[in-house]
């Protein structure tokens, strides 16, 4: 919803009315949860024990679970109540959980004869909404959402409640079908990581523990500079920056490179260094290593270095910054860089060219699948 405006650009059919602008106050009414120390705390579920719901809890991978025995009733949630954070990470919202309820969170109480949970939870979690409860909730070091603060906020509602819960549902399912590319998409990665590591020799190995039919010779030892040319690059004058993107594409750093891939966001009338259509782009500075290509004739500053590869080379590039490679040799640097010889001189295994191909392939269709679970 727009600012000053009472009806979104779209809707649902069948719903044309003005949708009000409301006080939490009138709507909602909260309370605060239960503090327990950890010493009181119990670790196992027995016999009217409650899960302990805590900001812990809303961690990736948490393993710790604690339980409380015997809270009041006005610190248990259901699965069908909504939570939000008030202290710290302020403005989570939780839902779909059971048990006692920490201090840090406000259980939202309201009329559900009148409003949709779904329609809460999308309203609360909006981008818009979140700004708005942040600042509410003050700017100490550890943001504090007061009950008359929360009070204070104002939101839209459409008056019938089947239009929030169309809303809702809406929303729901499209948070839901995010996640699941999210999911997906970090499986995808975690496949990546695991072949390269199958799919390359391990230290002491001139063999990969996976291969295509049909190879079986060892891979030789070459180095870098032998196999690949490397250019590194040089900054332009400052003064020759612009912002016309009719001038050349200028790349500084790891900051113009997003998945993987040259985003242009800065342009240059000078042209020192340069970077071909399908050229590697290598980081030199923090985080030297880091790996990226271009669909751009550019210009490369110093901070990168372009290197006229193959998809193997990619690859075996990407593994090299993974395993900390680089890190390495820049270790005990003041400032974190690599120059000429560091690149030239580093050492990779190489297979028969049809080999090379073949993992390169390999390896650009994963990248491919996970290129499209970010973008969708």
């Amino acid at each position: 919803m727009k600012e000053n405006k009472t009806k979104p650009d779209i809707r649902f059919t069948g719903f044309t009315d003005d949708w009000e602008q409301r006080k939490f106050k009138k709507i909602f009414s909260v309370s605060q949860g239960l503090q327990i120390p950890v010493a009181e705390r119990y670790t196992e579920p027995g016999v009217n024990r409650y899960f302990y719901i805590t900001n812990e809890f809303l961690k990736e991978n948490c393993t710790e679970e604690y339980y409380i025995e015997s809270p009041s009733g006005n610190v248990l949630c259901d699965e069908e109540d909504i939570l939000m954070t008030r202290t710290g990470n302020t403005g989570i919202v939780v839902t779909g959980v059971s048990g006692c309820f920490h201090n840090n969170f406000f259980k939202i109480k309201y009329d559900k004869n009148k409003f949709s949970k779904e329609y809460i939870c999308y309203l609360l979690s909006s981008s818009h909404m979140q700004k708005i409860i942040l600042n509410s909730a003050g700017s100490s070091t550890i943001p504090d959402l007061s009950h008359k603060s929360f009070y204070k906020i104002e939101g839209y509602f459409p008056n019938f409640k089947e239009e929030q819960e169309q809303i809702g549902t809406y929303f729901k399912q499209l948070d839901n079908l995010i996640t699941l590319h999210q999911r997906e998409c970090n499986q995808l990665k975690e496949l990546k990581k695991t072949m390269l590591k199958k799919m390359f020799p391990r230290d002491g190995s001139n063999i990969p523990e996976v291969r295509f039919a049909g190879f079986t010779d060892d891979w030789e030892q070459r180095k870098l500079g032998d196999v690949t040319q490397i250019i590194m690059g040089q900054s332009p004058d400052g003064s020759t920056y612009s912002e016309t993107p009719k001038d050349y594409i200028l790349v500084q750093g790891n900051s113009d490179i997003k998945d993987g891939w040259v985003e242009p966001r800065l342009w240059t009338t000078q042209m020192t260094k340069k970077a071909d259509v399908g050229d590697l782009i290598m980081s030199v500075r923090a985080p030297a290593g880091s790996m990226g290509k271009t669909a751009y004739n550019v210009v490369i500053g110093r901070g990168v270095a372009a290197i006229k590869g193959n998809e193997f080379i990619f690859q075996s590039l990407i593994k090299k910054d993974i395993e900390g490679f680089w890190k390495k040799i820049t270790t005990g640097s003041t400032f974190e860089s690599l120059n000429s010889n560091d690149i030239k001189n580093s050492n990779l295994l190489v297979p028969v060219n049809e080999e090379q191909i073949k993992i390169g392939q390999y390896f650009s269709q994963l990248d491919n699948l996970i290129t499209l679970h970010q973008r969708l």
